[in-house]
């Protein structure tokens, strides 16, 4: 993409975090829709969700009112942490691309045996019972547990769809790392030229 002009850096750099606003605001969104349906019982998933969409609508609030102004000291400290999460968002976006079935296999596990919450709610909506095997004695939310059938474990039911959705959240981090590398040249441009409705002597 060429964009040289002023007025072309701006509108770019105000229409990426605008994007970057409405996807905030979708992840929050989502966060409150899962609780309200109760799809979603786990504190911890849902405030990292949030948690997330907080942090990202605040870094966009910080680019959008530095590219408006074109303020330095905004514009840097946007650079500097755009790039921050460029780095993170790439290096785990690859890690989930790259695992295969084996690691994916003890990633669940390990999720597993440290979300208890978040555990309830896979076994209530893939109607599973126990990662590997269910103890009769643990507790398990799924319809199954009052039939008279025996209860799946969970973990052939989750392999199912664990590649899928790596594949799906590394190919969706992928692309807004992309767009994030890009906001940081945007603004490494945007904070080096000239406002044209500006003192000419003045570099601001």
């Amino acid at each position: 993409m060429v964009c040289r002009g002023f007025a072309c850096s701006k509108n770019c750099l105000c229409a990426l975090n605008l994007l970057y606003t409405l996807v905030s605001l979708l992840l929050i969104g989502i966060a409150a829709w899962g609780i309200g349906f109760g799809l979603i019982s786990s504190l911890r998933v849902v405030g990292v969700v949030i948690a997330v969409g907080i942090f990202l609508f605040l870094i966009a609030l910080v680019g959008l009112i530095g590219a408006v102004k074109h303020h330095q000291v905004l514009l840097f400290f946007y650079m500097i942490i755009l790039l921050l999460v460029f780095i993170v968002q790439f290096s785990v976006s690859c890690a989930c691309l790259a695992l295969n079935q084996e690691q994916q296999a003890q990633l669940l596990e390990v999720g597993w045996n440290n979300t208890a919450s978040a555990r309830n709610d896979i076994q209530r909506n893939l109607n599973c019972c126990g990662f590997r095997s269910f103890n009769p004695n643990d507790t398990c939310l799924a319809s199954c547990v009052k039939s008279s059938h025996p209860c799946s474990p969970c973990a052939p039911i989750i392999g199912r769809y664990a590649g899928e959705v790596l594949r799906f959240v590394g190919g969706i981090g992928l692309f807004f790392s992309f767009t994030e590398i890009l906001g940081v040249w945007l603004t490494y441009r945007y904070r080096n030229q000239k406002d044209p409705r500006a003192n000419p002597s003045a570099f601001l």
